[in-house]
């Protein structure tokens, strides 16, 4: 555990004053005592659930937890590997035999070679085919242009994403832990950034650079969506900075630069991660719309948005597969994304309680046999 204080301590250890103050108000109402069993058996449940766990293990036990989130991790790192493996990404090699940027590998107006099992007529059989999600009126082989495009977006939203990160908590630390002068002009600085609208300036830096590739493009987003993690940063900062920890930090004569990155930032640490997560699933569609608007990834690459803006015509001339599969892939990176950060806001967050289920409160006797939380042992018998 940390020796700063990590609020989750705090809030685990709150059950015993929430017990003891009901208790006291009922002494003074001059009521009968409520039936505090099920409470104490959840505060003992939880307090032995992260018994002898790091502060890592305990998050990381709590976000399994999280079924979607889990689920939604492991689609998404399926995708990552797909998309790298299959054209090929950097030092990674490629196992399909198309390239994204050669024309006429195909048929113009290609239809899907996919086969699924029990909706292809072939039974439980499964086949990519030559060409499985079909080709345009170019020749051009539609699975490799999406895989690209699923590159060139993750490109965007990882440089977008950590830009957002360190500008947003940099500003947001100091401006929460100084305040004065100092917060206020961070403040105001922020507060006209929001105004700003995201996608207009960033197309016009575009035009005005002549630059429409991944890092302009990520850049120039991530510049500018930090508005939101710097005030939650900047509101935890406010709160965190007069915690006993921090008091006795000063008393012990450390600077600041070592409080607020060494004491504080840690115990904001959720905030940040799942602000991260949700930002990088904005920046998707922010890039879908740049390029749906001819200001993002430029010919001859490609990304997610860019197909959905070269194909938004495919539905009406028959060719509906050119338009749906790289917006399925934008809906399922995107729903992915949320679901892992709801997963980590729960697994981060110390108020949080797992309900206990009712197998879970069964303690077992040293002699006896498995004693249930009413007190009585299976079969209806008590305990003694």
């Amino acid at each position: 555990m940390m020796a700063d204080g990590y609020s989750g301590e705090i809030t685990e250890m709150g059950g015993a004053e929430e017990l003891i103050g009901v208790s006291e108000m009922a002494d003074d109402a001059g009521i009968a005592e409520p039936d505090m069993t099920e409470f104490r058996e959840e505060r003992d449940f939880r307090a032995k659930e992260v018994e002898g766990l790091s502060q890592g293990q305990i998050v990381w036990r709590r976000f399994m937890h999280h079924r979607a989130a889990v689920v939604s991790l492991v689609a998404l790192v399926l995708v990552v590997i797909l998309a790298s493996t299959s054209i090929g990404w950097g030092p990674i090699p490629h196992w399909w035999k198309w390239s994204y940027a050669t024309t006429l590998v195909a048929q113009p107006n290609q239809a899907p070679t996919l086969a699924w099992p029990l909706f292809s007529g072939r039974g439980f059989t499964f086949a990519l085919g030559e060409f499985p999600f079909g080709a345009d009126q170019l020749g051009y082989d539609n699975f490799a242009r999406v895989m690209r495009g699923i590159q060139q977006t993750l490109v965007v939203i990882l440089i977008m994403g950590v830009l957002t990160t360190v500008i947003g908590t940099v500003l947001g630390a100091v401006a929460g832990y100084y305040r004065g002068w100092i917060e206020s002009v961070i403040m105001r600085f922020t507060d006209l950034m929001i105004t700003l609208p995201i996608i207009l300036v960033t197309a016009v830096l575009g035009f005005v650079f002549g630059a429409h590739g991944v890092l302009i493009v990520g850049t120039c987003l991530g510049l500018l969506s930090w508005t939101g993690l710097a005030r939650l940063v900047r509101a935890e900062f406010l709160s965190l900075r007069e915690r006993e920890f921090v008091d006795a930090a000063k008393v012990a004569g450390a600077s600041d630069m070592r409080i607020i990155f060494k004491h504080i930032l840690p115990n904001a640490i959720g905030v940040i991660v799942v602000n991260m997560t949700l930002v990088m699933s904005g920046g998707i569609l922010a890039e879908a719309a740049l390029s749906f608007l001819g200001f993002g990834i430029q010919y001859p690459d490609v990304s997610l948005g860019s197909l959905i803006s070269e194909y938004q015509t495919a539905m009406l001339s028959g060719q509906p597969w050119l338009f749906i599969w790289p917006g399925v892939f934008i809906i399922l990176i995107v729903l992915c994304l949320n679901f892992v950060g709801d997963g980590l806001r729960d697994a981060f967050d110390p108020r949080q309680r797992r309900i206990p289920k009712a197998r879970d409160l069964r303690k077992p006797t040293v002699e006896g046999p498995m004693v249930e939380a009413d007190g009585q042992a299976p079969g209806g018998v008590t305990a003694s």
